[in-house]
């Protein structure tokens, strides 16, 4: 019996002795950061929609963001019938539609003139109407309660390093919406595919 207790003993320190603890970052880290403009073609209730926002952070081991970001609708999208006659026939409405939250991106071999790029954006967003307003080409003050509703969108992208602080970034996304509850407006028509661009400044 004292035999086989030393044998098990011994196979638990021997065990211990060979484990390492494995973790996603080891060693040195080397710290830097980027961020800058960004443009992703989209569309809205099946309509074409250009967004316009941006996305930087802390940049960990040259390979690793951690940030934030966001996009803002730009170009005038009409709401839907069912929104117009709802709030107030005869009034012409457009959207209002923004999103934004944690980013995180990973680069895969960053030393390459090319290489790749994966992220993913999880947050929170804000739809509604506004006004249209004829004289200044522009929304004039929100014609509906605004619906806020959470967003996911992933995704991959190919960059191409231009000078040591300057890398352009270009790919696709999918934005997931969910739970929304605006008149006239889905969380389906609210997702979709996503084309972007972004230009991306700092120590890489």
């Amino acid at each position: 019996m004292k035999a086989i207790s030393f044998i098990v003993v011994s196979f638990f320190i021997s065990m211990s002795a060979c484990a390492q603890e494995q973790t996603l970052i080891s060693g040195p880290i080397e710290s830097g950061g980027y961020g800058g403009p960004a443009v992703r073609f989209s569309t809205i209730d099946n309509h074409f929609a250009v967004m316009v926002g941006g996305y930087g952070g802390w940049l960990i081991n040259h390979t690793f963001l951690l940030g934030g970001g966001g996009y803002g609708l730009v170009n005038s999208i009409s709401a839907p019938q069912a929104a117009t006659l709802y709030y107030s026939a005869g009034q012409d409405f457009r959207f209002n539609f923004g999103y934004g939250g944690l980013f995180l991106e990973y680069i895969g071999a960053p030393d390459n003139l090319f290489h790749f790029s994966i992220s993913t954006l999880i947050g929170a967003g804000g739809v509604g109407y506004g006004y249209w307003n004829n004289y200044s080409n522009s929304l004039w003050g929100i014609s509906s309660p605004t619906s806020a509703f959470f967003v996911l969108e992933p995704g991959a992208g190919v960059e191409l390093n231009i000078t040591p602080f300057f890398r352009l970034n270009a790919g696709g996304s999918y934005r997931l919406v969910r739970g929304s509850d605006l008149v006239g407006i889905t969380d389906s028509e609210l997702s979709d595919l996503s084309i972007y661009l972004t230009f991306k400044f700092g120590k890489f």
